[in-house]
């Protein structure tokens, strides 16, 4: 069955319902309701409410949406309750995996024109949101990890450009540091999160160094903490972070600042560093810091320098994945609607989002800037979810901690790797 049967089909159940009486779907008479549990607060809550906003005036149906920035916690407790929305917002592919194995999630099969989907996502997209063969969850919004952010103005003040290679980064850190300020701004603090922004350097450096078939088996479980190409990883990042004056406080200050803010010494009359390693989405707490900021003109990226020139070309991403906990028609239909451009867009179009729907036209991007993120989010010859978020939670907390341990006491290494293959033994057994 086509999509546009599916949508017939599910509009002529609409109908049926306002001439005959409420169904099971529906929430008091008052028609079909969808109840989405998600991580969207304050502007992001704005956004999917603008997106949803065209599907509740076509079909009748409402979406009663519930943010919460603790919502793994929240949809546990519901899970464990009987109580699950209808869709929820999952945080990683990893809790993707558990709901699903646990016969929790429902397969979007029948709510998805999947043949459609692959044509307009890409297949790397579409397995990211399946299991054991089955469709699972969608993608309501990606962003770009594997970039280096940096002051225009700042550069140019001094003749200085991004580093292409990671052997030109090496030289500009210590030209920059010779001048009596830290190239590089780390911030490793995010409340009970700490560490993740640690982790997304060292899997940008696995990638770009040793490539995808060998982050693959790392994510998966299959390659030791201690085997020469992780290990490499780690010592590659200690060229930034466990060298005396290349970031702003040292360990103290990678350790204790917040992720969110602290790029904001990039800007300024004097620096205090020239270079972050974030996201696409560190681009709103830019202009949370500083309203007045021109997106690329205060701010611009660069893509994260290259390693091994045999590895060019595979991004790092990271997305928010929506699953469906009640195969209502209603939910169903809001699942569909969610992957097409006309939603994915609109979105899109606020700012703060990037979509891997290539028919989504870079024209509704609100800057230049932006418009070469999606570029590159399209473009990209592969691209691998973030590692940390692909491994079980003990795991991943485990990665955390190490991180923070590293950043503290980059001679701890081998001790390090060892305590992580031991929490690898017996989470993957």
């Amino acid at each position: 069955m086509s999509r546009a049967d599916r949508w017939a089909r599910a509009c002529l159940a609409l109908l049926l319902v306002a001439l005959f009486g409420p169904t099971a779907c529906s929430s008091g008479g008052s028609g079909p309701v969808v109840h989405v549990l998600g991580t969207w607060t304050g502007s992001e809550r704005d956004s999917f409410l603008a997106m949803v906003a065209p599907f509740e005036q076509r079909t009748g149906i409402r979406v009663d949406y519930q943010g919460s920035r603790d919502s793994d916690t929240v949809l546990a407790d519901r899970v464990d309750n009987g109580t699950p929305p209808d869709l929820a917002v999952l945080s990683s592919p990893g809790k993707l995996v558990q709901y699903a194995r646990a016969g929790r999630l429902a397969p979007l099969d029948n709510a998805l024109d999947l043949p459609g989907m692959a044509a307009q996502y890409g297949a790397s997209w579409v397995r990211l949101g399946a299991v054991d063969g089955k469709q699972y969850a969608v993608f309501v919004k990606a962003s770009v990890k594997s970039l280096i952010w940096y002051s225009p103005k700042a550069l140019a003040a001094h003749g200085w450009t991004p580093p292409g290679s990671w052997d030109q980064l090496n030289t500009l850190d210590r030209q920059i540091a010779g001048a009596g300020v830290p190239p590089w701004c780390v911030g490793l603090e995010s409340s009970s999160a700490s560490g993740w922004p640690g982790t997304d350097w060292l899997e940008d450096i696995v990638l770009a160094q040793s490539g995808p078939d060998v982050y693959d088996q790392w994510a998966s479980g299959a390659l030791a903490w201690n085997s020469p190409a992780i290990k490499r990883a780690w010592q590659t990042w200690g060229d930034v972070v466990a060298a005396k004056g290349l970031v702003r406080g040292d360990s103290r200050g990678m350790l204790l600042t917040d992720f969110a803010g602290s790029g904001n010494s990039l800007f300024g009359r004097q620096p205090g560093c020239y270079f972050e390693h974030a996201a696409s989405f560190i681009t709103d707490y830019y202009q949370q810091g500083d309203p007045q900021l021109k997106a690329g003109e205060d701010y611009d990226f660069a893509r994260f320098p290259t390693i091994d020139e045999g590895f060019k070309g595979t991004e790092e991403v990271a997305g928010d994945l929506l699953g469906m906990f009640h195969a209502t028609p209603a939910a169903q239909q809001l699942v569909a609607y969610l992957t097409t451009p006309e939603a994915q867009q609109i979105w899109v179009a606020r700012g703060g989002a990037l979509s891997p729907n290539r028919q989504v036209p870079t024209t509704v991007y609100p800057d230049a800037l932006s418009r070469r993120l999606g570029q590159l989010l399209v473009d990209a010859r592969a691209v691998r979810f973030d590692a940390s978020d692909l491994m079980p939670d003990a795991m991943q907390s485990a990665f955390y901690r190490a991180v923070l341990a590293y950043a503290n006491d980059p001679s701890q290494l081998d001790t390090l790797l060892t305590d992580l293959d031991r929490v690898r033994a017996t989470v993957y057994a």
